[in-house]
């Protein structure tokens, strides 16, 4: 078996194969694994991967625009200061969504996780870990976020989701989890004020403000 920490599958494609951007968040390569990989393999990966795992299939996330990562950046700030202590959100980080022999980690925009697993230090979050996932749509994301993404992270058990849409006027869509389904608990543009997963107030049109 290669070794992992070195000269893996993943550096061939980083390096010498170039990528064709599918619909959604699917990419092909020439020179992709040809095995279905492991939670353990995907742990030996360089920490910075750009990639998604799908049914133990990689997956390249294509890089977020700039508007996207300022939405990004300042929902998960938002976040952080109005949370209680027992909970903490971070952006772009891995979960493990389904840890079966044919895997998936998902990496939302922006996770609320519960303070006491953030203290453990993970390299990558598990399912149960998640108080509320949150995917920011993105051009050629649309289906992956309102459909796809969301039927994973219900069938994992996390308890909201929200939605958000950067075209005017910005929306922010929750979800909360009812007998293992999305229900919709809130459409909202503008001020934006929820009580769940705590009590929460921000202005969905300084998401992308310079100020």
């Amino acid at each position: 078996m290669e070794d992992l920490q070195s000269g893996g599958w993943w550096e061939l494609v980083a390096e010498e194969t170039p990528m064709r951007r599918e619909k959604g968040d699917h990419v092909s390569a020439e020179a992709w694994p040809d095995h279905l990989i492991s939670l353990d393999e995907w742990d030996a990966m360089p920490e910075d991967k750009n990639l998604e795992l799908v049914d133990g299939v990689p997956h390249v996330v294509p890089a977020a625009l700039p508007h996207h990562q300022r939405a990004q950046n300042r929902l998960a700030y938002w976040l952080d200061e109005q949370l209680p202590e027992d909970l903490t959100a971070f952006d772009d980080v891995d979960v493990v969504i389904d840890e079966s022999h044919r895997p998936t980690v998902r990496k939302p925009d922006v996770v609320v996780v519960t303070t006491e697993s953030a203290e453990r230090k993970p390299k990558r979050f598990m399912a149960s870990d998640v108080v509320l996932a949150v995917e920011i749509v993105s051009p050629g994301s649309e289906r992956v976020d309102r459909v796809t993404k969301p039927t994973q992270y219900a069938k994992a058990g996390i308890r909201h989701y929200w939605l958000v849409e950067l075209d005017e006027p910005i929306t922010l869509t929750a979800f909360d989890l009812v007998d293992g389904v999305y229900q919709v608990a809130e459409d909202a543009t503008g001020k934006v004020e929820l009580s769940r997963p705590s009590p929460l107030v921000f202005d969905l049109d300084a998401l992308v403000r310079r100020r």
